[in-house]
């Protein structure tokens, strides 16, 4: 596509790049505390929240992604947005938020401290924080990548570009930069999505010849069980929207962190609200030219190849400036939320908590500035030694198979936290470390080099084993939380002023 970009479409890109970083920077003047660095004061609006949540959810690799996923199996990828995500984020918006707004916590992990233990925190901001940490530079290596392939410039030089744009605006402006910004990024991802889809339906006759151009098979939502696909009916519905989802939407630092700096708990639940009525759209704007590509190209040996082509055969100059535009957005805000939360994990969760608990607001803003630009110099380094290996798209499948291993714990153990107040901090540990071996030994025995050494099949006869093995992980996590907390002494009753949601006095500082 580089060869097919113009003059103006340079310009709208740079225009687009300078604005963006110039609105971070100008936030960052008004930074002074480590609660403006991490929580943003606790004033941002409902509307911009939403935004930074669909924006972070959706990066450039999903765009790209998902497009060759419709194009390669069908509609039935609009199911990871329209089941795997909506519901759960109106579930979260009005049982789960509010707990975590009251008690004016930073951090999941430190919410799990005020409910069970310091064990349980720790357990838990290392799960994140390692995860995070290394999808850092599995994010940046995929944005040098593709932006590389969008502009025709040298792929080091991409990461580098990336990593010097987004560090520029969130080392300065935190957690506010980062919304803002994402605001601006998911306005632009969603209109350029949106001009990319309307222009492919039209150019194929509207949806009538959309209709006539696509078979059934591809148009059909709901796949059988038996399905080859990575989309069967069961996975979807048991794996992914009853224990992937809500953990991700409840549990996830780089999501929850967004709405704990809302300027009040009603916008914390309205911009979840928000964030799920926009999500509503995401399929139209990133699945549906999957199809149109199906329909205009049949016979691509790489689906991940139908969004770009489409985009360079149907955009005119000047407006595939847009699109790349709308494409950086969505790399950059995904790159600028986790590297805030990860900051934020490691300077609260951490720092605070195990080096220097009497660290002042303003310290933990320059401790919390430190961590980011780290954090961000790992980055580069993982994300360039990835490149070398030249395996970027195995190691992203293994890192999201490794979060699928603490998830459903996680999901268990929190979902128990805020729900019972029987639940013992003993129970949480150890279901929640035993569910990840059970999540490891599952997919372990599940590999098919593992089954015929055993001289037994597989266990997943799937191309997605993580929507089934967290299944199972999440089940046992619970029946050990439940066993063992009935086993145990029940928790102190000034923790249980955490599971009605009210802060406490020590709330009142930066984490705890």
């Amino acid at each position: 596509m580089s060869g097919s970009l113009t003059q103006a479409d340079y310009l709208l890109i740079l225009a687009y790049l300078v604005g963006t970083v110039a609105l971070g920077v100008i936030i960052g003047r008004r930074i002074k505390t480590g609660t403006d660095f991490f929580l943003a004061g606790r004033s941002l609006p409902w509307w911009a929240v939403g935004m930074s949540l669909v924006a972070t959810d959706i990066g450039g690799t999903d765009i790209i992604g998902v497009g060759g996923a419709a194009y390669t199996h069908g509609m039935a990828v609009a199911n990871f947005e329209w089941i795997g995500c909506v519901p759960a984020m109106i579930v979260a918006a009005f049982v789960f938020i509010p707990f975590f707004y009251r008690t004016g916590v930073y951090t999941v992990p430190e919410y799990m401290e005020r409910r069970y233990n310091a064990g349980v925190r720790s357990a838990l901001a290392l799960c994140w924080l390692i995860f995070m940490a290394c999808n850092l530079g599995i994010m940046l290596l995929a944005s040098g990548k593709m932006m590389a392939t969008l502009v025709g410039w040298n792929t080091t030089f991409c990461i580098g570009i990336t990593a010097v744009l987004v560090g520029m605006y969130t080392l300065t402006g935190g957690l506010a930069a980062v919304v803002y910004t994402d605001a601006i990024q998911c306005t632009v991802m969603i209109g350029g999505c949106l001009l990319v889809t309307v222009l492919g339906v039209w150019d194929l006759g509207g949806l009538a010849g959309l209709q006539e151009l696509t078979s059934p098979e591809q148009r059909q939502l709901i796949l059988p069980a038996d399905s080859p696909t990575p989309f069967p009916w069961p996975g979807i519905l048991f794996g992914l929207a009853l224990v992937l989802s809500p953990a991700y939407w409840i549990g996830n630092q780089a999501i929850i962190q967004r709405s704990l700096g809302a300027e009040s708990e009603f916008a914390a639940k309205a911009s979840y609200v928000w964030g799920a009525v926009l999500k509503n759209l995401i399929p139209l704007i990133i699945a549906v030219p999957g199809l149109v590509a199906a329909a205009k190209f049949p016979d691509l040996a790489d689906g991940d190849l139908a969004y770009p082509l489409l985009v360079s055969t149907l955009l005119p100059a000047g407006l595939k400036g847009l699109f790349v535009a709308a494409f950086i957005a969505a790399l950059m805000s995904s790159v600028d939320s986790y590297l805030n939360s990860a900051a934020t994990i490691l300077t609260v969760d951490l720092y605070q908590r195990f080096v220097r608990p009497q660290a002042t607001d303003r310290q933990l803003l320059t401790i919390g500035r430190v961590t980011t630009a780290l954090l961000l110099g790992w980055a580069v380094v993982f994300a360039m030694f990835l490149a070398r290996m030249n395996e970027q798209s195995g190691i992203y499948a293994i890192f999201q198979t490794l979060m699928a291993f603490f998830q459903g714990p996680a999901l268990a153990i929190l979902l128990c936290g805020v729900l019972w107040r029987r639940a013992t901090g003993t129970a949480a540990l150890l279901g929640f470390l035993c569910g990840i071996a059970c999540s490891i030994s599952l997919f372990t025995l599940g590999q098919p080099g593992v089954a015929a050494r055993l001289g037994w099949q597989p266990l997943f006869q799937v191309s997605e084993p993580f929507l089934y093995f967290s299944i199972w992980a999440f089940l046992f996590t619970l029946s050990i939380v439940i066993v063992v907390s009935w086993l145990t002494r029940a928790e102190p009753p000034e923790k249980m002023q955490y599971v009605l949601g009210r802060r406490a006095a020590a709330s009142e500082g930066v984490g705890s």
